[in-house]
């Protein structure tokens, strides 16, 4: 058995809000992309479909690093039950935002984490509950040209040029933003655990 002192940490994620959050907590890590179809699968509830997609992009990644905590995440919008994935164009960003104005939508957020060599995987998820402000068409027209929307769950991101589509949220601002801190220190410490053991 390897020790955990000797094990790197790898985020099998580009994103850089991911990274910000990880890097603030004080770890020291590698990144790894993983390259996955995030498919929406039919009937799957949206807690089982960010733990599917942040597992399989975790599990890809641990193929290259079996012997290392790999870490995957997975984010989505829901707005009354359907799972809203990232814009494929900016007519489909402008649509998603439209639908989202004045209304109150659900962000989750699923964490994976695990030892390919030791068989140890834990995956998990956190939500959070965000109302968006009333807004008109030309305000999102000017956020959609801005090209932020274009690589995010549900067309926005609630820490950057996006923060003025948010009228209010109730949870964790880490979970809308794809790295719910909180859970991961919980299931890190886990995986430590069932590694000591």
């Amino acid at each position: 058995m390897k020790e955990i002192v000797c094990m790197k940490i790898i985020l099998a994620s580009g994103s850089p809000r991911r990274r910000k959050i990880l890097s603030d907590m004080g770890y020291d890590f590698e990144i790894a992309v993983a390259d996955i179809a995030e498919n929406i699968v039919r009937d799957e509830s949206p807690a089982d479909h960010v733990k599917r997609l942040s597992g399989k992009k975790a599990e890809k990644v641990a193929i290259d690093y079996s012997d290392d905590i790999v870490i995957g995440a997975d984010t989505a919008v829901v707005l009354d039950g359907e799972i809203l994935g990232k814009p494929g164009s900016e007519k489909e960003a402008f649509e998603m935002l439209s639908g989202l104005s004045g209304k109150t939508h659900t962000v989750f957020t699923g964490l994976t984490v695990m030892i390919g060599s030791e068989k140890i995987k834990r995956s998990d998820y956190d939500r959070t509950e965000v109302t968006f402000n009333e807004l008109s068409e030309s305000r999102i027209r000017e956020y959609v040209d801005s090209g932020e929307p274009l690589d995010k769950a549900g067309s926005y991101g609630i820490q950057g040029m996006g923060s003025f589509l948010v009228k209010s949220y109730s949870g964790e601002i880490d979970t809308v933003i794809g790295f719910p801190s909180k859970l991961f220190e919980k299931m890190y410490l886990e995986v430590r655990s069932c590694l000591s053991h």
